[in-house]
């Protein structure tokens, strides 16, 4: 086809539109999601692949900001430029890319590292790091070497936001709760681990654990442990803390930024506590 008939078909009112250099949508709407992803790797050509945000919605991630920007990995020699909507990124590391609804993603930890460093803010890197792990899409240690692989002021400047992930926390208000027991001074705390009674019966997976002393810390919502099945749940969890002799803190997360030194105060005041008690016989699954 002319090259004057393809301008004059995505000339403003025209029945075509020009996404990219050379793309062009074959109508005039907004291009959806995935055209702009399919448009975006045209653009790059063969051997590109999908990271960043894009590429984790197509794992099923959830926690993810609304961005229009599609982040495309290229080959370091390539000599293309990012344009538009599109955010080209020259790598001598390219991932062999996972096939995700006929579009060639980079692996979970990659695009986690790759949004991560572009994210707003500090809350939203957490937030799609914490998912991952969470859900079990990447373990830590993948994140923590991926961290490492990338050595860039970017990735120096995100560890320290992504340590309480790497550490096992499963949620920003959980980082928060890392950061202040990084504070306290107290024994080690693990995160999200089971612990088991002496008849090895299921007690709980506290978010944070001193199996030092059997301490346990709660980091409860009001969303999420007031109403229903969930109250009622915690409940049932309480009295298995009770049972089984554990001294538990629970904590709104809102308090772990509003109220930090207060509660940094009763954390160690519940270890003081759980210090003078005989530790339970309790043990980690």
């Amino acid at each position: 086809m002319p090259r004057r008939t393809i301008w004059r078909r995505c000339e403003r009112g025209g029945v075509w539109r020009m996404l990219l250099p050379g793309v062009v949508l074959l109508g005039n709407g907004e291009p959806t999601d995935e055209q702009r992803i399919e448009a975006a790797l045209l653009h790059a050509h063969e051997g590109s692949v999908l990271t960043g945000v894009h590429a984790l919605r197509r794992y099923g991630l959830c926690n993810l900001p609304v961005i229009e920007e599609v982040h495309v990995l290229v080959p370091a020699e390539r000599a293309i430029a990012s344009t538009g909507f599109v955010h080209i990124e020259r790598t001598r590391r390219l991932p062999s890319p996972r096939i995700r609804a006929g579009v060639p993603t980079a692996p979970v930890f990659r695009a986690v590292i790759d949004a991560a460093r572009r994210a707003a803010d500090q809350d939203v890197a957490v937030a799609m790091a914490a998912e991952a792990v969470q859900r079990q899409f990447c373990p830590p240690w993948a994140l923590a070497e991926e961290l490492d692989r990338q050595h860039s002021a970017e990735t120096r400047a995100l560890r320290p936001s992504l340590e309480p992930i790497l550490g096992g926390a499963h949620s920003v208000a959980e980082a928060d709760a890392w950061k202040l027991w990084a504070r306290s001074g107290l024994p080690e705390f693990q995160w999200n681990v089971k612990v088991l009674d002496a008849e090895g019966r299921f007690v709980a997976k506290p978010d944070g654990w001193c199996d030092e002393m059997g301490l346990a810390w709660e980091i409860d919502s009001r969303g999420c442990h007031s109403e229903g099945d969930h109250f009622r749940a915690t409940l049932a969890r309480n009295a298995r803390y009770a049972a089984a002799g554990i001294v538990v803190l629970q904590t709104l997360p809102s308090r772990l930024r509003t109220e930090p030194d207060a509660v940094l105060a009763e954390l160690v005041a519940a270890h003081s506590s759980a210090q003078r008690r005989p530790r339970p016989e309790v043990h980690l699954g």
